[in-house]
């Protein structure tokens, strides 16, 4: 070993100690910022299938790929990232002898084929993104995805991925120009090709070496000081954040469908028992949140991918998922040594520590942590309730995530709080639930008009105690029987099953609403009074019967039905209307005989294909009718009607309205007929087509309807 290498070593050596040891005093930074939230037993589950999903994820990029070349690239930068941590390694050998390698496996051929080429995809990967990035960057897009991402630390990334990789191929290059290069041309010709031009200097392997330890470990020193840097730590946490995702099971995100019920120290909240000064009733503390929660917020990557498809942030509304993930996450870190040292709120607003310990805390810490979470600028609240009540519920933020994390959780989380607890909410939708309180439906109708519906019908609509056994219970939902455009939809998938010979029944006067608006509005106490009571009602209509379907024509009925009364005790099959049509017409049992006139496109509602993945049905049966066209956005990257969360009854006054933003995208297809299968999209589309002075030349129609003209020209 001579001189250049003693120094080398001496200097790789140390940066490397102080590497590790700020690395290890940040991980334990997060795990216990991670460790304050709330627990979550219930993310201990099914560890076979949470290691089959987190690997099908990472390292099938199942996420990720869904954006073609950017998922691809993105694929090899990260196993570049892990692979060539190797050579990383092989570094500090060759930072003391030129001539050495990784003890081993460094020597195998196969070795230097792998390294050489992820080194060679690798760079071009990088710089594809790089290039995206620039393409996109915050200026240069309308509304760019990078907007509000902390951009200095992307590039800083991306500037030591491409000076890890250029300086591993310079050194592989001097060991080929002093004949210290034992792997073939064929296996690894970049690095033979950059060998040909390099001088033979017999050190050049060891400084090169040396300079790719100080890059690589002032990357890691540098993060180690941001331990909020989601861009880099997302490496690392992301594998976890995936695995404790709620719904493990679900490839296309764990927030999508069923809501997290209401939880208490790591149990659902009983509405018989709970006390507001003993329970959590939503969130109003950062740490109120549950561990998991935290570790959603320190894993976000700040790639936009949610804020590129939110409703809410293309039609100029304050919220982007990303920015509420991020303001989270960075008040999170800001209060935590407020929080450790003792510091915070207890259910009455208490503060926990004493005037002792709060002398002797980090001011800015202290003043973190007397932020309140929703509130104005004024405020210096950490979220705006404009923020809050922005949200649709739509889960275009969940579906994108890469990193699974759980949006519309958190969101529904701090509304529970800020209606139960504050009784803070959009003044208008408190007349929904008040009707929701006291008639059952959010319009407030009387409930013995909910079988007015039927008046008309040339045939008679079965109730249940009517008939002894039914194989569908026809669940009409509230607008299906309140609404008159959605009324329209009920008739026809009435008259269809009918004429299918489908064996049905309602309910009629007993049923009410499911919940949906109240829950997702942060009324769960009301949900769960109407759920209850439909649970009740549900199980002594379908009796000793051993199949128990329910057909739905609202996704949110069918969302709520399906996947959330299961939290309740109640396990039944739900279907959509669209998809017992789709079946009914396969079985020949309905047959399209009339084409419609001119194009169809279709709108897919966010909660049957999005939260639900209904995609095909609906197609299926427009398929039949029809000339069917796609509107850009549409399946999984559908574009929201707007009335979810319990939209449907909030007043949309900040930015573009965003049914008319859909709607728009709707008549650009130049459709004759715009498909919904949704009253609430039915609703929307339909008044945004009206708005456009459209109505007389673009009719808005259920899928059912259309079925039914296409066997009946007079329908």
């Amino acid at each position: 070993m001579g001189v250049p290498q003693i120094v080398a070593t001496v200097l790789a050596g140390a940066i490397t100690v102080v590497a590790v040891y700020l690395a290890v005093k940040a991980v334990l930074t997060i795990t216990s910022v991670i460790r304050r939230g709330q627990p979550a037993p219930e993310r201990f589950t099914d560890p076979k299938t949470r290691t089959t999903t987190m690997l099908t994820e990472t390292v099938g990029h199942t996420r990720m790929l869904k954006w073609s070349a950017i998922g691809a690239a993105h694929w090899f930068v990260m196993f570049s990232f892990i692979i060539l941590s190797l050579l990383v390694l092989e570094a500090y050998f060759e930072v003391a002898a030129p001539a050495m390698g990784l003890p081993i496996i460094g020597h195998w051929t196969i070795f230097g084929l792998v390294t050489e080429w992820f080194g060679i995809l690798g760079t071009i990967a990088i710089l594809y993104l790089v290039f995206v990035r620039q393409r996109e960057k915050p200026g240069a897009k309308k509304r760019s995805r990078f907007l509000g991402s902390t951009m200095w630390q992307a590039y800083f990334v991306e500037a030591v991925i491409v000076g890890v990789l250029i300086f591993g191929f310079l050194i592989r290059g001097f060991k080929v120009a002093t004949d210290h290069f034992e792997y073939p041309l064929w296996a690894t010709p970049v690095s033979h090709a950059v060998g040909s031009i390099l001088p033979a200097w017999e050190d050049g392997a060891t400084w090169m070496a040396l300079i790719k330890i100080c890059i690589s470990m002032t990357w890691l020193i540098t993060i180690s000081l941001n331990p909020t840097m989601g861009v880099a730590w997302h490496r690392f946490l992301a594998f976890f954040n995936i695995y404790f995702k709620r719904s493990p099971e679900k490839p296309a995100g764990s927030g999508l469908g069923a809501l997290k019920p209401m939880m208490s120290e790591g149990k659902p909240l009983d509405f018989e028992e709970a006390d507001p000064e003993k329970d959590l009733f939503g969130v109003n503390q950062v740490e109120q949140f549950t561990w998991k929660g935290l570790l959603d917020f320190s894993t976000c990557t700040e790639c936009g991918r949610c804020q590129s498809q939110c409703p809410a942030w293309n039609t100029a509304k304050p919220l982007s998922p990303k920015l509420l993930v991020l303001s989270l996450r960075d008040h999170a870190y800001a209060k935590a040594p407020y929080l450790l040292a003792g510091g915070g709120k207890d259910l009455m607003g208490e503060e926990k520590a004493t005037e002792a310990q709060l002398a002797h805390m980090d001011v800015l810490a202290l003043a973190e942590g007397n932020r309140p979470l929703i509130g104005t600028a004024e405020d210096q609240g950490v979220i705006d309730p404009d923020v809050l009540w922005s949200c649709t519920t739509c889960g275009a933020c969940v579906e994108q995530c890469p990193v699974d994390i759980e949006h519309i959780d958190h969101i529904v989380d701090m509304r529970r709080y800020q209606v139960l607890i504050e009784s803070s909410f959009p003044s208008e939708a408190g007349v929904m639930l008040r009707n929701l309180e006291n008639k059952g439906n959010p319009w407030g109708a009387p409930q013995n008009t909910r079988e007015d519906w039927t008046k008309g019908l040339d045939f008679e609509v079965p109730r249940v105690g009517e008939v002894e056994d039914f194989d569908y219970l026809f669940w009409v939902g509230c607008a299906g029987a309140f609404e008159d455009r959605a009324k329209k939809t009920t008739r026809a998938v009435a008259t269809l099953l009918n004429e299918a010979g489908v064996n049905y029944a309602i309910l009629g006067e007993g049923e009410t609403c499911t919940g949906d608006p109240a829950r997702r509005i942060g009324n769960e106490f009301i949900f769960q009074m109407l759920a209850q009571q439909n649970v009740e009602t549900l199980n002594e209509a379908f009796g000793d019967q051993k199949t128990k379907r329910i057909v739905a024509t609202c996704p949110h009925c069918f969302n709520t039905l399906g996947n959330e009364y299961e939290q309740l005790g109640l396990k039944v099959e739900v279907v959509h209307h669209t998809q017992l049509l789709a079946h009914l017409v396969k079985e020949g049992k309905l047959t399209p005989v009339q084409p419609i006139d001119g194009d169809i496109t279709y709108h897919d509602p966010c909660y049957l294909g999005r939260h639900n993945r209904v995609f095909d049905a609906p197609r299926e049966v427009l398929g039949e009718t029809g000339n069917l066209i796609e509107m850009p956005r549409n399946s999984e990257r559908s574009f929201c009607c707007g009335a979810g969360g319990a939209r449907m009854w909030m007043e949309e006054r900040i930015g573009k309205r965003i049914n008319v933003e859909r709607t728009e995208e709707a008549l650009a297809t130049g459709a004759k007929t715009i498909a919904v299968g949704c009253p609430f999209c039915y609703t929307m589309i339909g008044d945004g087509v009206t708005g456009k002075g459209k109505q007389e030349e673009v009719e808005v129609v259920d899928v059912a309807t259309v079925l039914l003209r296409s066997l009946k020209q007079d329908a």
